[in-house]
Formats: C-alpha cells, structure tokens, sequence
C-alpha cells in the first residue's frame, strides 16, 4: 500500500470506537463487521458502561508506592553470605508464585463482596454529597453572605477608626535598649 490515503481507508478507520482496544473488551467486543452506524449507536446508547483495561489496571497509579513489593524488596542477601543456587531460585519462584496465587484465591473470594461493599459506600457517599452537604454548605454560604455584608459594615465603622487611632499613638513611642557591662 502506497502513502496514499483514500476514502475507504478513512471509513474503516472509524468503523471502531476510539474506545475499544485491539485486543477486545468484554463490554464492546472487536467487531469489525459491525458497520458504521450500529457502533455509533452502540457508544451513544452505553454511555454509563465504562470500558475495563485488562492490560493496564492501575491507570493512576494509586498502589505504586503500597503493594508493589517483589522478592528482591523483601529477600537479599549480602556479599559474602549467599545461598546455594538452587534454594535462592527455590525461594524466589516459592515467593512468587505463593503471593500470585493466594492474591488470586482473596481477590476471587472476597473480591466480589468487597466490590459490592464498596459501590454501595460510594453510592451512599455520593448521594449524601450531592444531596445534603452542597445543598446544606450552599445554603449557609447564602445566608451567611447577608450577615457578612453587616459585619463588615460594622468592622470598618467601628474598629478601623479606633484601631487607626491606636497606631497613630503607638506609632511616636520608642523603646531603646542598652547593654550595660
């Protein structure tokens, strides 16, 4: 194929979502026979479905700096006191393959209820964010506004004058200090 770009190549490059990955997802599948129209409507339709990355599953990195612990943070010997070859390779692949497993087993039982668990806090912390703390938190700023408004007034009658007064007389004295040997 030559540098050349024609319509057609166009047209096929838009016959996916920008939001399937090359490797398939399991929400949208890598359907190129699909035409166009069924993909658009199928992205505008499932707008609450989020794509899920399987490659890449920290996207924000929020666990770099907890759980990303291998055999070298936690295991090393010194020069000069090493192991035989095979138990450290023993100790290495034990170590490895015990963390892999047993995080699969915990994350495949208690994994699910814990999701479940967790989407129903969100759920409820959001809903009391968005329905009482903004409404409560806007509504005292309101009405706070009015009586700012009034302290102010009051502070800049009142307190400035007397305060400017006292910095005017304060201001002449002077305090000197000596150091008598």
């Amino acid at each position: 194929m030559t540098g050349e770009r024609t319509d057609g190549d166009a047209d096929e490059e838009f016959l996916q979502s920008p939001f399937i990955r090359k490797q398939g997802n399991i929400y949208k599948p890598n359907n190129k026979d699909m035409d166009n129209d069924s993909v658009n409507e199928k992205t505008m339709d499932d707008v609450h479905t989020k794509e899920i990355d399987l490659v890449n599953r920290d996207p924000k990195q929020i666990n770099d700096d907890v759980v990303k612990v291998d055999f070298e943070d936690i295991i090393a010997e010194p020069a000069g006191t090493y192991s035989f070859d095979g138990v450290w390779k023993a100790s290495f692949t034990t170590f490895t393959v015990t963390k892999y497993w047993c995080y699969r087993l915990l994350t495949a039982v208690v994994g699910i209820p814990l999701a479940l668990i967790w989407g129903i806090f969100f759920a409820i912390l959001s809903f009391l964010h968005i329905w009482a703390v903004v409404p409560c938190v806007k509504s005292y700023l309101i009405e706070i506004h009015c009586l700012s408004r009034v302290y102010s007034i009051c502070v800049h009658t009142f307190c400035d004058p007397l305060f400017e007064a006292m910095g005017r007389c304060f201001s002449s004295i002077r305090i000197r200090t000596t150091k008598e040997v």
